[in-house]
This record gives structure tokens, C-alpha cells and sequence, in this order.
């Protein structure tokens, strides 16, 4: 097992690593809408969240060896359901691929965001 670790996404925010490679998978951690550089959360809309989200994991997945079109399942956590469509949006110009997917809505998610995805992708 080896854990990937890029400048280019959050740093973990607890005892977890970015992601773990395994065989020929990389599993990420959730991410969320922190911009890397400053640690801050961007943006107040699901819109502007979710594609901080997503720059994120796609972040995580290059650094693994992997990338957006090879993931083959992703879990979704919304902190509400109303922003189902407009998050379905953003999500699917980053996975054209159409991975297997969980859509949740979660009480609370880490920082008060509105949303988190994590990813389970084939390497290259």
C-alpha cells in the first residue's frame, strides 16, 4: 500500500492520507471545497463548491497515477438534497465516464461545506 500525498489539493485535516494506491486502484479521501494554496473554503454556492470539489479529486488522482476518466466509483455527499441538480452539473463534466456512483445527503460535512466526493479509480 502506498499513501499519495500532492501540494496541489487540501491537506489532510485529520489522521487520513489524500489517497492510497493498492494493487491497481487508487482510493481518495473525501475532499472538500478548500483551495489548497490558502486552506480556505471558496465559494458560497454548490456551483462554485462543487468545482472546487472536483479540481480536488481530480488533483489527488494525477498524483496517484490515475485520473478523472478511469474512476469506476464515486461517493457523494451533499449537505443538502436541493442542490442535487446543480451539483449533477459540475459532476459530469469532470466524470464523462459515468463512473458507479452514491449520492447522499449528510447532516454536517467538515467546515460547514456543502458538499464532498470521494473517488475509487483504476491507474494508469
Amino acid at each position: 500500500m502506498e499513501t499519495i500525498h500532492t501540494d496541489k489539493a487540501p491537506g489532510a485535516i485529520g489522521p487520513y492520507s489524500q489517497a492510497v494506491k493498492t494493487g491497481n486502484l487508487v482510493f481518495t479521501s473525501g475532499q472538500i471545497p478548500v483551495v489548497p494554496q490558502t486552506g480556505e473554503v471558496i465559494g458560497d454556492t454548490i456551483e462554485e463548491q462543487a468545482e472546487q470539489v472536483m479540481k480536488n479529486v481530480r488533483e489527488v488522482l494525477l498524483a496517484a497515477g490515475s485520473d478523472p476518466e478511469h474512476v469506476v466509483k464515486t461517493t457523494c455527499f451533499l449537505a443538502d438534497m436541493a442542490h442535487f441538480a446543480a451539483f449533477n452539473q459540475i459532476y459530469a463534466r469532470y466524470f464523462p465516464e459515468k463512473p458507479a456512483r452514491s449520492c447522499v445527503a449528510v447532516k454536517e460535512l467538515p467546515k460547514q461545506v456543502l458538499c464532498e466526493v470521494e473517488a475509487v479509480a483504476e491507474l494508469l
